[in-house]
């Protein structure tokens, strides 16, 4: 009878996962193309032995790679041993040099691939079976399965923007350890831009001398030393080696012909157009500078790839092409003589010839060119392959021309947009991508022709750095969005399923933790949903309270006296009524009782009730707050951060409860002006200042409502960067918007409302 029991529960859990939701109760990301599972188990404990072929180096590769992951995630300490009970053997019946098929039965484990790269992906997906919780160093018993994995894009990559701010070498290992253990494969470094040349260049030592520094921007003091720095050529070989040993290939991007103007200001009389010798760019945005099209400079930028491909052992070399505002070439003679003689009748078909040339030179070198999707514009040949950025429909137009295209679209894969919109979110752009709006992309966008679908080779996120300045911020921009990007890019369409993935998610986060990865714990967090506005507050003297998270994801539990919440607080299951005085301390939590992301805190007090910060503005009338900015260019700390207009400097608190108010003291932060906006500038808003610096106009009722106070701002050269304003109210009743307009010239640097607090009227 007990073995008939046995035999029954065996056949019922099997039907069960025969059913194809089963596949994504497994705690793999990315989800494999297909997992057929079997009967029985097998232990896997710090004894399992890990067997491969010794004349066969890439087995031996994944064996190591495999080792010493989940020594990390999972705290067992495996070994190479012959006749072990993992086995990595190269099988050519496994089509594809990234595919693998990974055996479990009652008798061992079998990762079997033909390529390098399909015994790192499987040895990457048992390593991650192998972590299913976070119970640290305990054997594992794994049910048995057979998974056959290929990934469905070629192209699976991260882009990091080294160039803005410069980001140490040491600190690219752990960004290439997380890639490999997610499947992975494509690198892309951004080395140049305006604000900074990152490559040593032999030939022209001045690239890095003079083009890998700059002075901080200011917002009225005295400027600072300049910072910056570079990565010499071995730091680069070996980084190459390092990942490529990890199925990681580096691509390397120099930006041109645009983005030019830290190596114009290197060589100016080698490379620039006009001959003027700029400092290293210091603004964000689009700026004039451009490298000329001529003889010479076309010589100095080959001369430049050549060494290029020397460090990058990768097929493709990317050269940039985006944002290259044509007045340099528009008003040089020189540069109108070269397309007279060329026959061409617009600057962006110089640009083409420009980009088809240097194809060419590659070419010569048996690489291929690849670069943003602006080069469209001028008529590339379609040997050049396309990065669209600027949505899908550069993709689709090189696609259906018959380029070769990545998808790497804004906003949806641009990893410097918030993942939400907490207070408590680093700087960044405020358009906001949340996790699953990120694996809701889909790299095949309609418009594509079937036929022309061949040529679609995957995609890849792109964490641009003006506002990501330390390590720390570009994890919590990337991670664990980088897991969205590993599934939307290896797993077929139809596997995809946003509740399994945050259910695989978890046992993932628990992996970044030990690794060191420092992923944002934003779409676990707990957000708070007030009903009502802060007067009725104020005025009930309580508040009815909502709560959740983006992922829907854990038991949220809270307490009411500011105390941390633990697996045994109050579980929140409707809004609940708090009163005036109480601290609400809330985070969800997993099923084994651990807190799913940090704990986050409402305040359901008066004086919070009467006061707003930065991420409490709205934006004024026809205005739009696009960026969440530093008090400072250099800020290593994420606060203070402001929401800000950059093309009007003026914000509102709406409903602001001025009928429980006699008055009012408004914090002001002075920023740097650092935005390069080429032809944006006339979208600018200057309001007539009475002043010397301008005001701060503080209005009741709206931005044209009554003036309430003005402010002279003091001189930027002497004052402090943050400072207060007081005014007294009287008259107001109820709620009513309360307006901040500053109008200092567009030549002095930024201001922003850091805070508002109103004096209680009790």
């Amino acid at each position: 009878m007990m073995v008939r029991t046995a035999w029954m529960v065996s056949f019922l859990a099997l039907a069960i996962a025969s059913d194809p939701a089963f596949s994504q109760t497994i705690p793999v990301i990315p989800i494999p193309a297909d997992v057929a599972p079997a009967a029985g188990r097998y232990r896997v404990t710090a004894a399992t032995g890990v067997a491969v072929d010794p004349a066969d180096a890439g087995a031996a590769r994944a064996a190591d790679l495999l080792i010493a992951q989940v020594r990390t995630d999972r705290g067992l300490t495996l070994n190479r041993k012959d006749g072990g009970g993992i086995r990595i053997v190269r099988d050519d019946t496994v089509t594809g040099e990234e595919a693998y098929r990974l055996t479990i039965s009652r008798s061992g484990v079998t990762i079997a691939a033909s390529g390098d790269r399909g015994m790192i992906w499987g040895a990457m997906t048992l390593a991650q079976l192998l972590s299913p919780d976070a119970k640290a160093g305990q054997p594992v018993s794994l049910a048995a399965v057979t998974i056959s994995d290929a990934p469905r894009f070629s192209w699976r990559g991260l882009m990091m923007d080294v160039s803005r701010h410069f980001q140490p070498v040491e600190t690219l290992y752990p960004i290439v350890d997380a890639m490999m253990a997610q499947k992975l494969n494509t690198l892309h470094l951004h080395l140049s831009d305006d604000q900074g040349w990152r490559v040593e260049i032999k030939r022209y030592p001045d690239l890095t001398r003079i083009g890998g520094f700059r002075t901080p921007p200011s917002a009225g003091e005295p400027p600072r030393e300049k910072v910056g720095g570079f990565y010499t050529q071995d730091e680069l070989k070996k980084l190459v080696a390092y990942a490529a040993e990890r199925g990681i290939v580096i691509v390397p991007e120099i930006d041109l012909p645009g983005h030019a103007q830290a190596a114009v200001a290197a060589y100016p009389q080698e490379i620039g157009v006009l001959g003027d010798r700029p400092q290293v760019g210091n603004e964000w945005g689009v700026n004039p500078w451009l490298f000329a099209p001529n003889e010479r400079s076309m010589t100095f930028i080959k001369n430049v790839l050549d060494e290029l491909v020397e460090i990058f052992p990768s097929p493709i070399i990317h050269v940039g092409g985006d944002e290259a505002v044509k007045d340099q070439w528009k008003r040089s003679p020189a540069v109108q003589a070269q397309m007279k003689a060329l026959g061409l009748t617009t600057e962006n078909q110089l640009q083409g010839w420009m980009i088809a040339e240097l194809g060419k030179h590659l070419a010569s070198k048996g690489r291929r060119l690849i670069g943003w999707d602006e080069i469209l514009e001028g008529d590339v040949p379609t040997s050049a392959s396309v990065m669209s950025w600027r949505g899908d429909k550069g993709a689709v137009e090189a696609a259906n021309k018959g380029h070769d295209v990545v998808l790497s679209p804004a906003p949806n894969l641009y990893f410097d947009n918030l993942q939400s919109d907490r207070s408590d979110e680093p700087p960044g752009r405020l358009g906001i991508q949340t996790l699953e709006q990120v694996y809701g992309y889909d790299p095949q966008p309609p418009g594509i022709d079937p036929a022309k679908l061949k040529h679609v080779l995957g995609a890849q996120a792109n964490a641009w750095s003006e506002y990501l300045v330390t390590p720390e911020q570009k994890q919590h921009a990337i991670f664990p969005r980088l897991s969205a990007l590993a599934e939307l890019t290896w797993s077929p369409k139809e596997k995809r399923d946003w509740r399994g993935f945050v259910a695989r998610l978890e046992p993932q986060m628990v992996r970044y933790r030990r690794e060191g990865v420092g992923a944002a714990d934003s779409a676990f967090a707990v957000n708070f949903r007030p009903a009502g506005g802060r007067g009725d507050a104020l005025r009930q003297g309580m508040v009815t309270l909502g709560m959740d998270n983006q992922t829907k994801r854990g038991v949220i539990r809270y307490t009411l006296d500011g105390k941390q919440p633990t697996a045994r607080s109050p579980v929140f299951k409707a809004p609940i009524e708090v009163k005036a005085g109480a601290v609400v301390t809330a985070a969800p939590f997993a099923a084994d009782g651990r807190a799913m992301a940090a704990p986050r805190q409402y305040a359901a007090t008066r004086a919070a009730w009467l006061s707003a910060g930065p991420s409490d503005l709205s934006a004024c009338p026809q205005g739009a707050l696009g960026l969440r900015v530093p008090l400072a260019g250099m800020q290593t700390a994420n606060t203070p951060a402001f929401n800000v207009n950059i093309f009007d400097t003026c914000t509102q608190w709406l409903k602001a409860p001025l009928g429980e108010a006699r008055g009012f003291a408004i914090d002001v932060a002075r920023l740097p002006r650092h935005y390069g906006l080429a032809h944006e500038a006339s979208a600018l808003r200057e309001h007539y200042a009475v002043t010397r610096f301008g005001e701060l106009v503080v209005t009741a009722g709206g931005c044209k409502g009554r003036v309430v106070g003005t402010y002279p701002l003091p001189d930027p050269a002497s004052a402090p960067n943050r400072f207060r304003f007081t005014g007294t109210l009287s008259g107001e009743a109820g709620d009513a918007d309360l307006c901040f307009q500053f109008t200092s010239p567009l030549s002095h640097p930024f201001y922003a409302v850091e805070g508002v607090t109103l004096e209680d009227a009790r």
